[in-house]
């Protein structure tokens, strides 16, 4: 799964990099600890131009009474978002990209304590998630919203967690965007080996209120 990253890149920077249109209310960065339910950069096309814009970080479908209305849906299993109620008609029209520079996962020590590991790529430039958007609307609240696909972790991220985002290189944002034709189904698979590298950093993010760079440093 994926249920916290970092985003440092600028917004202008964002724009020029995916060719997108900055919409003026975008989230602030650097953000070290984005989590759920937060408005969070994202990239998709409106047919004629690509859009930077913000979306809620947790996809409502549109049966949801309330925000609260059902489990908080912020990642889409790749193996059944074809399927599922909540996100296959999203998976088939209303595909996104999330930019991130990189994500926590957690493991266990002997007494159960949560260890968290930051995994950012090993060369240059943010990771880039699949994601899946949803327009949702109900007594006048409206919410543009989203969730992150995962997929199996590759043999690397395994040692940490069994689950990691759907990491779309450069040549792939447009077949996943639906720019460049049909295919975007074989775009759901793990990141090559080599692609990303991990390091354990401070508890201090178990807290979704922590903020700043420190949060990212390696630790021994």
């Amino acid at each position: 799964m994926c249920g916290r990253f970092a985003v440092t890149l600028p917004p202008d920077a964002m724009a020029q990099l995916f060719e997108a249109v900055p919409a003026n209310d975008l989230p602030p960065v650097p953000n070290y600890n984005v989590c759920p339910t937060v408005q969070i950069h994202t990239i998709l096309t409106d047919g004629a131009a690509r859009r930077l814009t913000a979306m809620r970080w947790g996809f409502l479908p549109h049966w949801y009474k309330a925000t609260n209305g059902g489990p908080l849906l912020i990642n889409a299993r790749a193996e059944t978002i074809a399927e599922k109620p909540a996100f296959k008609a999203a998976c088939r029209e209303r595909r996104c990209l999330i930019p991130a520079s990189g994500f926590y996962e957690w493991t266990k020590d002997e007494d159960g304590n949560r260890l968290p590991w930051y995994i950012q790529p090993s060369g240059e430039g943010p990771l880039v998630f699949a994601g899946v958007w949803q327009d949702w609307e109900r007594d006048g609240e409206a919410h543009r919203t989203c969730a992150i696909v995962t997929c199996a972790a590759n043999d690397h991220v395994s040692k940490i967690h069994h689950r990691m985002p759907v990491i779309l290189s450069p040549e792939d944002w447009a077949k996943w965007l639906g720019e460049d034709g049909k295919g975007a189904a074989s775009l759901m698979v793990p990141a090559a080996e080599g692609t990303l590298t991990f390091h354990r950093v401070d508890t201090a993010v178990n807290s979704n209120r922590a903020s700043g760079e420190a949060l990212i440093e390696p630790i021994d």
